[in-house]
């Protein structure tokens, strides 16, 4: 079928959505006037085609997606009297090349989604189309068989007036007409039937009607044929294949109809069929390619969540039944699309579902794409007939091999999630779900290996998933707030300052620590506004501390965390500047923390932040000192002033006898910072006995629950001085 070309210009630069419509309409129009029987100038002809063209456009972009605005369109064609056999491919034709074209203006829908979206919407269409020329043809049907009756019940009055007009109309019906007695042996049938069945009377007239069973016939096709015979039914209408004299298959719509003689007793069978053969073919046709990827001819999701669905049920009887799933994602494929090219990616997946078709052969097992590098295999079935982890290694085996593009030996491997179980339990979602996490998890053990399932493994990760999208909402809604832990003097007790510690209060999983939030702060980005905040709250409240204690000789400092994406943030010093001078705080009350591990390496574009704020007064603290593996030389090239001890030097010395090499790393440490000036806090220390070793060591300040735990900004000179352990 040739398809209108499309008009100069490209759709969607200067037109609105409404010009873009009825460009949509003309080519439409331009496609099947030609081929339509109707007395309507072509203007007025578009004006019939806009409104069906108003509900595709609408049903291509809607949320959530429906097709029946498609099936109406279909049968509207009908409605305009569209019904050469020619229409509907025309138009199909131009829906399937022009409407994502001129109506896909949504930016929320990738152009792949819309042009499955237009599949199915063609496939709707057509079945619309369908079932409205189906019931016109029905309605001359039912004409048919009353002209019919009628005709053969005048017979006996005026039997060769009747005659002739009986036989115009079962001569020049444009459906096959048959008529069969009670017993099945047809006595009858008009031209348009001999033509359906290959042309050969003999083939049509010669047989019972019992012989024209099919395999694809439902078992209610002969129930409903006995009870029509009994004289308990008027009529039935089915759709049912006939096998032709070639050995082809002829697909009709059938509608059978008692004639009872004067008396009112069954006499005579009627048979009216259309033929649907290549409306069937095109729905086949049009199932396949919605159901089915482009690209590998594999199933799609669609198609997979259907099979997966069945699977899941039940099994009927009773009988137990069970499945197995293995998600799969290949490791590496993006640098090979991105090195090589999209053309080698494609063809290299094409490769990849072919092996993964050739380990997915037994009975119950299917293999699909959901898309990209996705792949799932589903095997299901009872007893031992399901082996999920058997499938998963088969599918390893199958990409252990090099495959050869252009040349090229690329190698491919794969991470596998794998959830199996008895059927009946979950949903499809949470069956995908599970996998999904559970091929990430093989992804993060470094890849080339498949996962089980874990529930537990599950629930956190849903749990992370949900406090990651939670987060952005949680700082407006005011559900952080900070503790502070006191950092004191060793050589006096007294109370030097207090480190600020970020909570997170959660409305269902109650007070988070920053182990549980902070690194999913730093996935989102959200680590920068949350950290400019916290910085804004423990400076105001160090300021606090003084205003209500002015006669302190020295002012409690306080110290706040950096993360790593702060130290790369262009605004940390301007922030930070911004910060002090709102609250009125000195930069030498202000110690930023920033960890070992992400000073390692570090270049002069990530200190030079750092050494601004220290000129400026404001201290730099190292934290968890001795856990970065660092060379020790770099610390004269770091802008820091004090040394935060890691807690793993010092667990050792919480009770006597203090293990000597801990005590000689340590000692080495302290001397090593103070010869270059920098001060050293102690964190965890829980007893007396390690709070009195550190002393004599010479630690200069120190933190942990033997003072106090973190807690209000009112208890920072409340300490415990209890051992913790």
């Amino acid at each position: 079928m040739k398809v209108p070309s499309q008009p100069s210009g490209t759709a969607g630069e200067t037109d609105g959505p409404e010009d873009r419509l009825r460009r949509f309409v003309t080519i439409w129009s331009r496609a099947i006037f030609p081929v339509t029987a109707t007395s309507l100038t072509r203007a007025e002809f578009e004006g019939h085609l806009l409104p069906l063209a108003r509900l595709l456009s609408g049903a291509l972009l809607a949320r959530p997606f429906d097709t029946a605005p498609a099936q109406r369109a279909g049968a509207g064609l009908v409605g305009a009297h569209c019904t050469d056999p020619d229409a509907l491919g025309r138009s199909l034709g131009v829906v399937d090349s022009y409407l994502v074209l001129y109506c896909g203006t949504d930016p929320g829908l990738a152009t792949e989604e819309l042009r499955a979206r237009c599949a199915r919407l063609q496939h709707a269409m057509a079945t619309g189309y369908a079932q409205a020329l189906r019931e016109r043809t029905r309605a001359e049907q039912e004409a048919i068989a009353r002209s019919a009756l009628c005709a053969r019940s005048a017979a006996e009055i005026a039997l060769h007036a009747t005659e002739s007009r009986f036989r115009a109309v079962f001569d020049g019906a444009a459906i096959g007409i048959g008529i069969a007695d009670l017993d099945g042996r047809i006595v009858e049938v008009n031209d348009t039937m001999t033509r359906m069945f290959g042309g050969v009377e003999a083939h049509v007239r010669s047989r019972n009607v019992s012989e024209w069973v099919h395999p694809e016939d439902g078992p209610h096709v002969w129930r409903l044929y006995e009870e029509l015979v009994r004289g308990e039914r008027e009529q039935y209408r089915v759709e049912k294949p006939y096998y032709r004299g070639d050995g082809t298959v002829l697909w009709t719509n059938l509608t059978v109809s008692l004639l009872r003689d004067a008396q009112g007793l069954p006499q005579y069978q009627l048979a009216l069929m259309e033929d649907i053969t290549e409306r069937r073919l095109l729905h086949l046709r049009l199932r396949y390619e919605a159901t089915h990827d482009a690209l590998t001819g594999l199933p799609n999701r669609t198609l997979f969540f259907e099979r997966l669905e069945k699977a899941l049920a039940p099994a009927a009887g009773g009988e137990e039944s069970g499945f197995g799933l293995c998600y799969l994602d290949l490791d590496g494929f993006k640098a090979i699309n991105d090195s090589l090219g999209h053309s080698v990616g494609d063809r290299l997946l094409v490769e990849v579902a072919d092996r993964l078709q050739a380990c997915a052969t037994g009975p119950g097992e299917m293999v699909a794409r959901l898309g990209g590098d996705e792949f799932v295999a589903l095997t299901s079935g009872t007893g031992g007939d399901r082996d999920a982890t058997g499938l998963a290694d088969r599918i390893l085996a199958a990409l252990a091999a090099p495959i050869g593009v252009d040349g090229r030996e690329l190698t491919v491997r794969g991470s596998l999630g794998v959830v199996e179980g008895p059927a009946g339990e979950r949903t499809a979602a949470e069956v995908l779900r599970s996998a999904d996490i559970t091929m990430y998890r093989a992804k993060s053990a470094g890849g080339n290996r498949f996962e089980l399932a874990d529930p537990e493994a599950d629930a956190r990760a849903i749990t992370r998933h949900g406090l990651t999208t939670a987060l952005p909402t949680a700082l407006e809604r005011g559900e952080f707030f900070i503790e502070y832990q006191p950092l004191v003097h060793l050589d006096d007790g007294s109370v030097h300052g207090a480190e600020a510690l970020v909570r997170w209060s959660h409305p269902q999983h109650g007070v988070l620590g920053p182990d549980r939030f902070i690194p999913l702060a730093e996935d989102t980005g959200l680590i920068v506004p949350l950290g400019r905040w916290v910085l804004q709250e423990a400076v105001r409240q160090a300021r606090a501390w003084q205003l209500d204690d002015p006669a302190a000789g020295t002012p409690l400092r306080i110290n706040v965390n950096l993360s790593p994406t702060q130290l790369h943030h262009p605004r940390l010093v301007a922030d930070t500047v911004d910060v002090l001078e709102r609250s009125g705080l000195a930069p030498g009350a202000l110690c930023l923390e920033v960890t070992e591990s992400a000073l390692i390496g570090a270049d002069e574009d990530l200190l030079k932040p750092l050494r601004q704020l220290a000129e400026m007064g404001v201290d730099i603290a190292l934290d968890d000192f001795g856990t970065g593996y660092s060379n020790l030389a770099n610390l004269r090239r770091l802008p820091v002033s004090v040394l935060k001890l890691d807690r793993s030097f010092t667990r050792g010395m919480q009770q006597h006898p203090v293990d000597p090499v801990d005590l000689k790393i340590v000692e080495g440490i302290v001397s090593l910072a103070h010869s270059l000036e920098l001060a050293v806090t102690v964190e965890g220390v829980e007893t007396a006995a390690q709070a009195e070793r550190l002393r004599e060591i010479g630690c200069d300040t120190a933190q942990g629950w033997y003072y106090a735990r973190p807690g209000a900004p009112d208890r920072i000179h409340s300490l415990v001085l209890a051992d913790a352990v």
